[in-house]
């Protein structure tokens, strides 16, 4: 999971940084929480499954503050070159 999972992780902060201020600690650590929880993950149809699970739940939280969730692209590319939708 490291190289992918760091990517997603990233791209995950960088969508954190486009909600209201008062939101960001929130999402960041929720962010934290659930990749750390995550981080030995070895299989990839595992990995696979959370990519996907870490985009939609993104498109929702995007969603939820009217930010276009196209925003998420960069997210939903390295989910799908790693087996996604």
């Amino acid at each position: 999971m490291a190289n992918a999972g760091l990517r997603a992780y990233r791209e995950v902060l960088r969508l954190v940084r486009r909600l209201p201020a008062d939101t960001r600690p929130y999402y960041a650590k929720y962010a934290r929480e659930n990749f750390v929880n995550y981080r030995d993950l070895s299989a990839d149809d595992d990995l696979a499954a959370l990519l996907r699970r870490a985009h939609a739940h993104s498109a929702w939280v995007l969603s939820k503050y009217s930010i276009d969730e196209g925003e998420a692209g960069r997210l939903k590319e390295l989910c799908d070159s790693h087996g996604g939708q």
